[in-house]
């Protein structure tokens, strides 16, 4: 398995050079060289492997020569020994439609499912080789306690996680910034998240600065979180078990991580039907999809922050497939979106992007009656973001099995579940400690230089 840039394919790289790059040094994401397509008769018989044991066979089909069968078979038994589900995800019927509990990890987020075998991996890396690392990410709020809790404490890794100060909820900076172990660092940037974002880019483009510290990164530009992600789909579809009927999934994403790991699913030959790109009112996914106007906007802070993004990362992988993995073809529409921040997508590419995807935005007021309404008729609470997903097969008619991605826990996002149902989510007994724990985090100003002395200073 060879990878390359979506900027420049001419090069080849290793998985173990991509999950510990993250981003490419000339700004791209690393996307295989080809897929491997699973027939009927195989997917037949990953039909009946429980989550681990299929985890164990769509990644290992990635990973190259880095690791042997046999060991990603014990990373994967200790990554997912921690969930409070045997089979890591739950499958439950709300009425007309189906929702995908993904937030029995650690930090009650989908993003535990990627994150606990990704922060094993570095520790089987950093164990054969005797080396060290420093991760740099940005969170939105749920990507950075979840790297955190895979992170922490493990030898010859630190950990810096830039977040938007006072743009996150309550519990999801608490998860963080109460984590007592020394290889971990909280900064609170004055910005929002996307300028914590273009932080990390620009230090990754920096070779001087990211070479020096041996920079690693775990967002979900990541290509082993994207192959980690998939696996879901694949188990959630083979639970359905009905081929008469197509199955659609409506994805809460911000980024386009979680439902590019569904799109790449389907091109590993999951007959997924359509994939919804479920967001808030941060909108320029569903703006994309709907009319081909990829055009950058101001983000503005919700009820719903994992969203607030208005620099889709992840969007970049399906422009080059669009495309036809031309590399050129991709370095000039990513440069005009930098430049002019607009990429107006061609029809006969949009005709190519509804093939698989529809969208749905939805607003704060909407979030609130779809949380009350599932609530007062199901007793189900589902958390901002989950909601979006649940409503989106309101508004976006389609027959089948249709399933919603749960993103996150309730009690993640307790004033918005409030404003709702007039009731407060409480956080599981084995995190209560967390609300009344003294909190260590740098507040920082929205500036590179700044924070990469800080980096700098922290790691000497």
């Amino acid at each position: 398995m060879k990878y390359v840039s979506t900027r420049d394919n001419s090069k080849e790289f290793s998985f173990s050079q991509v999950f510990l790059k993250g981003l490419a040094d000339d700004g791209g994401l690393f996307i295989p060289k080809s897929i491997k397509k699973f027939d009927k008769k195989k997917l037949n018989l990953l039909s009946k492997l429980n989550y681990k044991e299929l985890a164990s066979e769509i990644i290992y089909s990635f990973t190259g020569d880095f690791i042997a069968k046999n060991n990603l078979k014990k990373i994967v038994d200790k990554s997912y020994s921690v969930f409070r589900e045997k089979n890591v995800v739950n499958l439950i019927q709300v009425g007309d439609r189906k929702i995908l509990e993904l937030f029995h990890g650690p930090t009650l987020a989908f993003k535990d499912i990627a994150m606990q075998l990704l922060g094993n991996f570095y520790e089987y890396y950093l164990n054969k080789k005797k080396d060290n690392i420093n991760i740099v990410v940005a969170t939105s709020g749920d990507t950075g306690a979840a790297a955190i809790e895979a992170i922490k404490g493990k030898k010859g890794i630190n950990i810096f996680v830039l977040h938007p100060n006072n743009r996150i909820s309550l519990v999801q900076r608490k998860l963080m910034t109460t984590i007592k172990e020394n290889n971990v660092f909280n900064i609170a940037v004055k910005g929002n998240f996307d300028d914590c974002q273009n932080l990390v880019k620009l230090m990754f483009a920096d070779k001087l600065f990211s070479n020096s510290i041996k920079m690693s990164g775990v967002n979900s530009i990541n290509w082993a979180r994207i192959i980690a992600q998939s696996v879901y789909y694949f188990y959630a579809y083979f639970l359905i078990n009905n081929d008469k009927h197509p199955v659609n999934f409506s994805v809460p994403t911000g980024n386009f991580g979680n439902v590019y790991a569904g799109y790449l699913a389907k091109k590993m030959g999951l007959p997924i039907n359509k994939l919804i790109v479920a967001t808030n009112q941060n909108d320029i996914l569903h703006r994309a999809i709907l009319n081909g106007i990829y055009e950058l906007g101001q983000a503005v802070e919700t009820i719903s922050p994992s969203m607030d993004i208005q620099v889709a990362s992840n969007f970049e992988r399906l422009i080059y497939d669009l495309n036809d993995r031309d590399d050129k073809r991709t370095l000039l529409i990513m440069k005009k979106i930098k430049d002019k921040g607009q990429y107006n997508i061609e029809k006969n590419k949009l005709n190519k992007i509804k093939l698989n995807f529809d969208s749905y935005s939805m607003n704060q007021k909407q979030i609130i009656k779809t949380i009350k309404l599932v609530y007062n008729k199901y007793k189900i609470v589902l958390d901002p973001h989950s909601a979006i997903g649940y409503g989106a097969f309101d508004s976006v008619k389609l027959k089948g099995n249709n399933v919603v991605l749960a993103t996150a826990h309730p009690c993640k996002f307790p004033d918005a579940v409030k404003l709702a149902i007039k009731k407060k989510q409480k956080l599981p007994h084995s995190l209560k400690h967390i609300m009344t724990e003294r909190e260590n985090y740098e507040i920082l100003p929205n500036n590179l230089q700044y924070i990469q002395s800080y980096i700098k200073n922290k790691i000497q």
